[in-house]
């Protein structure tokens, strides 16, 4: 079947893509669906069902009393559906329209995000990113208060509390991350990216870590940590660029002492060789985290 799709046209293979989706996740799909989604006439979206049938037969079954098409006993997904985007596409919708609320197409609910970077701070951002440009900005952080900087960002990221961008700071001559909120005035500066400010170059961004996490000792029912994670013989296993690692290992609350000393029902994880995150310069934000006793006489 996905030979078949190949020989479809690009605006073509969308639609039927979205047809897939919702026979896949919401067990029924029409042709008003399909027009008001991607704008086409009714006769359009007709084809597209066609198509659609001539790739799956069994995926895909009409019901003449109420004009739509249900998912098909067979149901084999035609097209790859990542798991991010079913659940994005859920809860704030498939893409549907410009501006607005987004609306689910089903009823969602997930926490309210109280961190938000500006707009025109993330277009001015992004477009750094994309033309591979320096920024000068004025950037408020915890430590020098309100500054003038020129960055080369290189990535966006979202750390679970806030977003930020990871950027080579020529103030400092070293890469670090800048949070999208703190960054007051943004405007591109002169020149694009030098060789020693490319992302190649950044080695907690290239280095990649491993984390072996595994139920927290402590846990009164250590078998729900399974159930919860998509655990391997008791274990998860995770690879995280070293520059995220502990961000993320913050998100979920992974306990990483090297003797599982947190407690508290938020620590359902425990890292289980705190090591791997040797040299790591997020591990400074992980729950727990204590450096081994070389890196203190070293420091």
């Amino acid at each position: 079947m996905r030979a078949g799709v190949q020989e479809v046209g690009g605006a073509q293979r969308e639609r039927l893509a979205y047809i897939d989706f919702r026979l896949y996740f919401l067990g029924a799909v029409s042709r008003s669906d399909i027009s008001a989604r991607f704008g086409v006439a009714a006769a359009a979206a007709t084809r597209d069902l066609a198509r659609y049938r001539a790739l799956a037969p069994d995926n895909i079954l009409f019901d003449a009393r109420t004009k739509t098409y249900l998912i098909g006993a067979g149901f084999k997904p035609v097209f790859e559906h990542p798991i991010e985007r079913v659940l994005s596409a859920l809860s704030m919708g498939f893409g549907d329209g410009l501006g607005g609320t987004p609306r689910g197409l089903v009823p969602c609910e997930f926490p309210t995000s109280i961190s938000r970077p500006s707009i025109e701070t993330l277009a001015v951002v992004s477009r750094a990113i994309r033309a591979k440009s320096a920024l000068r900005i004025s950037y408020v952080s915890s430590a020098s208060g309100l500054s003038e900087r020129v960055i080369v960002p290189f990535a966006l990221v979202d750390n679970g509390l806030r977003w930020h961008t990871r950027a080579f700071d020529r103030k400092s001559s070293s890469f670090r991350d800048f949070a999208l909120n703190r960054i007051v005035a943004a405007g591109l500066a002169e020149g694009s990216a030098l060789p020693a400010e490319e992302p190649g170059r950044d080695i907690q961004w290239s280095r990649l870590v491993d984390l072996e996490l595994v139920p927290h000792p402590h846990a009164e029912r250590l078998e729900l940590a399974a159930l919860d994670y998509p655990m391997v013989d008791g274990k998860l296993r995770i690879v995280a660029r070293a520059a995220l690692a502990g961000y993320v290992l913050r998100r979920w609350s992974v306990d990483c002492s090297p003797d599982h000393s947190l407690r508290g029902p938020e620590y359902r994880l425990w890292l289980h060789d705190p090591l791997a995150l040797y040299d790591v310069e997020s591990a400074a934000i992980a729950p727990g985290y204590v450096p081994p006793p070389e890196v203190l006489e070293r420091g």
